[in-house]
């Protein structure tokens, strides 16, 4: 039976976009999959502790085990002062473990076969040509974070996102809309017939 781990980390908690689009991509992969079954973990309401020799190991093999019951792993992922929110960093520090996600004898990854659907939000504007572009940390990381694992994220970004609330950057709001209208349709495609 299909498997979903869903996970939130945004700390706008009901003003969250991430959270909407990562619920949005929830619902169109529960209609892909009518007779799956989900797991809600939320990062920021229950942050995960750092890694801690005396205590990681249990709680590690626990979320290893959450990504290997899961066929597909929704992420929330807001772009925070240019990187991941610093709950994301503690649940990938987690789940990178030899013996546990990666083989001890090969280094082969052992979650390969999960795919990872890493939704990011940008408050502001990171593409090509932007004055930051090259500034989203929280992509190249997260690709290279988890690698060891065998899991290969696809992004879904929508950027611009302050452009509703932040009066400087009003001028921007079309644009903003376009982003997540672009991502909206992104998210309704990603689990369409192949």
């Amino acid at each position: 039976m299909p498997h979903l781990l869903h996970l939130d980390s945004s700390v706008q908690e009901d003003r969250s976009v991430s959270r909407r689009l990562t619920a949005r991509a929830a619902d169109r992969w529960r209609a892909a999959h009518p007779a799956g079954t989900a797991t809600y973990r939320d990062l920021f309401a229950d942050p995960l502790p750092h890694l801690d020799p005396r205590t990681s190991a249990t709680l590690s093999a626990t979320l290893i085990d959450e990504v290997k019951a899961a066929d597909t792993v929704i992420l929330g992922l807001p772009l925070y002062n240019f990187g991941p929110p610093s709950t994301v960093k503690a649940w990938v520090d987690h789940i990178v473990a030899v013996g546990l996600s990666v083989d001890e004898n090969t280094g082969a990854g052992l979650l390969g076969d999960t795919d990872l659907v890493a939704i990011e939000t940008r408050g502001g504007g990171y593409g090509p040509g932007t004055p930051r572009e090259g500034w989203d940390h929280a992509q190249s990381w997260l690709t290279h974070g988890v690698s060891l694992t065998g899991l290969q994220p696809r992004f879904v970004v929508v950027e611009l996102t302050m452009a509703e609330t932040n009066p400087a950057m009003a001028d921007l709001r079309g644009p903003a809309a376009q982003s997540l209208a672009d991502g909206q349709e992104q998210i309704d495609r990603l689990w369409e017939p192949r």
